[in-house]
C-alpha cells in the first residue's frame, strides 16, 4: 500500500512539474511580429509585384504557401520600382534596410505603436504646408517639423512610390480622421 502511494505522489508531483515549465515556456514567448525597416536578403524561392504597396500582401502570401517560412517586402522605389514581395524556405537573418518590412510565417504585419505615431495611417486634408523630406521608414523628419511648428496639430509623412518620387512631408492644422494606407506614416502632435 505504501508503495501505491508513494507512485501516486511521484506521478502527481510530475505531473506539475511538467505543466509548470510548460507555462513558464508559454510566458516567456514573445507573439513573433513584422519589422519595419528591416531586410531578409537571400533564401528567395518566390517573388511578386504588390500592386496595392502593402506589406500585409506579402505576409498573406506566406501564411498561404506550405513552403514559405519568412518573407521580405519592398517598399515601391522612388524611381518607379513596383512594390515586391520576396518568399524565403527558411527563416534569413534580418538586416537593417529602409525600404523594406520583413517577418516570419505566422507574424502577419504588426506595425510598431511608438505612441503618436500611427504606422500605415493616412490623415488626408487639413494641410498648410507640405515639403519634400528625407526617406525614412517612421517619418521622424515630418514628426520633428510638426513637434516644432506651433500651428502644427498633426502631420503625414508620404513614403516616395507612392504616387511620387520623393518622402513628402504634409503638415495639418485640423485633425482629420485617420484612413488605413501603406502609403504613409502619420501622427498627432497637438
Amino acid at each position: 500500500m505504501r508503495v501505491r502511494t508513494l507512485v501516486r505522489a511521484f506521478r502527481h508531483t510530475f505531473g506539475f512539474v511538467v505543466l509548470f515549465v510548460i507555462l513558464a515556456a508559454l510566458a516567456g514567448a514573445t507573439p513573433a511580429c513584422a519589422q519595419l525597416g528591416f531586410d531578409r536578403p537571400g533564401g528567395d524561392y518566390a517573388s511578386a509585384p504588390v500592386p496595392s504597396g502593402d506589406p500585409a500582401v506579402c505576409a498573406a502570401r506566406c501564411e498561404h504557401d506550405r513552403g514559405c517560412r519568412s518573407w521580405s517586402f519592398a517598399y515601391p522605389s522612388a524611381s518607379g520600382e513596383e512594390a515586391m514581395c520576396w518568399l524565403k524556405r527558411d527563416v534569413v537573418p534580418r538586416a537593417k534596410a529602409n525600404c523594406c518590412v520583413s517577418g516570419v510565417r505566422g507574424a502577419g504585419v504588426v506595425e510598431p505603436a511608438l505612441g503618436e505615431v500611427e504606422y500605415s495611417i493616412d490623415r488626408i486634408g487639413g494641410d498648410y504646408r507640405s515639403f519634400e523630406t528625407p526617406a525614412d521608414p517612421r517619418g521622424k523628419a515630418c514628426a520633428a517639423a510638426c513637434k516644432a511648428d506651433g500651428h502644427c496639430r498633426a502631420w503625414t509623412y508620404l513614403r516616395p512610390g507612392y504616387g511620387t518620387s520623393a518622402a513628402q512631408c504634409f503638415l495639418k492644422d485640423t485633425l482629420k480622421p485617420p484612413r488605413r494606407s501603406p502609403c504613409c506614416v502619420s501622427g498627432v502632435v497637438r
